[in-house]
């Protein structure tokens, strides 16, 4: 049984008063009545004489009448506030019901979560996703058990009652040729399914910024095709993706920070605002990319690493590279307009039509010294 919270009762108190006072008001209606009609009491032989028997009655009929609606206009109140305290009553019995609820479907998609059966899992996340929409104070609950959700069934991870690893989580290499022969895989339903919707569950400012980003930090997701979730924002640090499949995919403002991308597949990819501190890009394929603004800059124990990056025709404007490697990347036909290149190593770099108007921290002069121009090479 639900406890009567303490306004309850007060209003209850009140309305009983109320209807009390009514019943006394009606009691005494007839004495208040000949008072308010000019009687006194006791009433002289001249007072009885100056009114007429008929005067009297009117008079007291009169003021009965008028107490009369006023106790009733009492006991209208004392209604009214009993029904509005019964319908609060109401109201809060049916939001605690409909939290009950909330938590058992809660716990329903959590169990669901840990089956060992993917198709349970994937039903679990979609409850899940049900959930934060009817509960939107829940959302970053559900968006960090999603994230824990990935970070513990990615490729690398055993799956229960599984010792064996794929080939691509055991090689110890680390470049695009010891990944090359490795057999891809394609991530599985619920995980990609747990990709997909966490990212509508971000928080942010009202500048439309994320306030806190999903967190996928040191997942290993190596030769793993992940096309298709919406990845913005996402904390990726640490992360393992050699040969990871991320064409087209959405990364903006993500955090890349020592993260591994050796040989990935990144064509198209956006990466606008993107934090690449100490990032190992070697062999990655670029082309086409969007990394305007990226942050490539080395960082106190390794700098950004793109040596052999395939990166033509990629957007870069503005991008820090300070003090990243990028001996042999492919750079041809680049927009690197703004970008911060001091400390880099272009030694080998292809930049033969590249657009490097504006850059920082390097000269002209530097620049043809160590990396490959052409006439269709943009300088200021």
């Amino acid at each position: 049984m639900v406890p009567v919270p303490e306004w309850a009762r007060w209003a209850l108190g009140g309305t009983a008063l109320a209807v009390a006072t009514g019943g006394m008001l009606t009691v005494l209606m007839g004495p208040v009545a000949r008072r308010l009609a000019g009687e006194s009491t006791p009433l002289s032989a001249e007072e009885r004489k100056g009114l007429t028997a008929t005067e009297r009655i009117e008079a007291v009929n009169n003021a009965r009448h008028t107490l009369l609606q006023a106790a009733t206009g009492l006991v209208v109140i004392g209604g009214l506030v009993f029904t509005g305290a019964g319908l609060l009553y109401t109201s809060r019995t049916l939001e605690v019901s409909q939290e009950g609820q909330i938590t058992d479907r809660y716990i329903r998609a959590a169990e669901q979560l840990g089956s060992g059966k993917q198709d349970v899992r994937l039903a679990g996340i979609y409850a899940l996703q049900r959930l934060a929409i009817d509960s939107p104070r829940d959302r970053d609950t559900i968006r960090n058990v999603l994230s824990a959700f990935v970070r513990s069934h990615d490729t690398c991870t055993p799956a229960d009652g599984k010792k064996a690893l794929p080939k691509q989580c055991t090689t110890t290499a680390a470049s695009r040729k010891a990944l090359r022969d490795i057999p891809g895989v394609r991530a599985g339903a619920d995980v990609l399914a747990a990709l997909t919707i966490a990212p509508t569950l971000v928080t942010r400012n009202a500048n439309g910024d994320i306030t806190s980003p999903l967190d996928f930090s040191q997942v290993r997701f190596p030769k793993t095709d992940l096309r298709g979730p919406d990845l913005r924002g996402p904390d990726l640090r640490g992360a393992y993706l050699g040969g990871a499949n991320l064409r087209g995919a959405y990364l903006l403002d993500a955090r890349l920070d020592s993260t591994y991308l050796g040989g990935a597949d990144l064509r198209g990819a956006w990466l606008e605002g993107a934090r690449l501190e100490g990032a190992r890009l070697e062999g990655a394929r670029l082309k086409d990319a969007e990394l305007k603004g990226a942050d490539l800059r080395s960082t106190w124990l390794v700098g950004a690493y793109l040596r052999g990056a395939y990166l033509r025709g990629a957007d870069l404007r503005a991008a820090t590279f300070s003090g990243a490697t990028l001996r042999g990347a492919d750079l041809q036909g680049a927009d690197l307009r703004g970008a911060d290149l001091q400390g880099a190593d272009l030694r080998g770099t292809y930049l033969q039509g590249a657009d490097l108007r504006e850059i920082r921290g390097m000269t002209e002069q530097e620049v043809r010294k160590s990396a490959e121009v052409d006439q269709a090479t943009k300088f200021d």
